[in-house]
């Protein structure tokens, strides 16, 4: 099972790795964003798209509020400059969030609704915060495949390269 420093982790390198992911981005025009690349979500910018409504439906599950996103698949904010304002408040609550989780909270369990399949589902809040970081993971990895083919490069993607991974607790780590 992992542990709150485990989620704090991740969610400070989530951070990181967005703050990356979208500088690089930032530099391309919106049609090449946007543009069809044979990816799982079509484009850059609707792989972007998806991990921030995955991350909006996961929080709301996790922290017991309503779940404010439509159906998969849909383009949440409208455009590259709105889903950064998104990201960087994503972000934040999600760093928030995982400041404060315990592993009492960890051990409980949640059921909801799938939006991909409408199936109910039931699993231990450490199992779905696990998916949640794995999540990100997966996809950033599409996202920088896509910029690779690009002629892009984000720079390492790698934990013991996070600015802040040197003053971590190691052993506990």
């Amino acid at each position: 099972m992992i542990d709150a420093k485990y989620c704090l982790l991740m969610a400070e390198y989530n951070q990181w790795m967005n703050a990356k992911l979208y500088k690089v981005c930032a530099s391309l025009p919106e049609y090449v964003l946007h543009a069809e690349k044979g990816a799982f979500f079509k484009s850059v910018y609707l792989t972007l798209n998806h991990i921030a409504y995955s991350d909006l439906a996961f929080l709301s599950r996790l922290t017991g509020e309503p779940v404010q996103v439509p159906p998969l698949g849909q383009d949440l904010f409208g455009g590259f400059q709105q889903l950064v304002q998104q990201r960087h408040i994503i972000d934040e609550r999600l760093l928030v969030w995982a400041a404060g989780l315990t592993a009492q909270w960890l051990e409980k369990t949640l059921t909801y609704v799938s939006k991909v399949d409408g199936s109910k589902r039931t699993a231990a809040h450490w199992v779905l915060v696990t998916h949640l970081f794995n999540h990100q993971i997966h996809h950033r990895g599409q996202i920088s495949t896509l910029l690779n083919q690009l002629g892009l490069d984000i720079g390492s993607t790698d934990l013991p390269f996070m600015p802040q991974f040197d003053s971590l607790d190691s052993g506990n780590v």
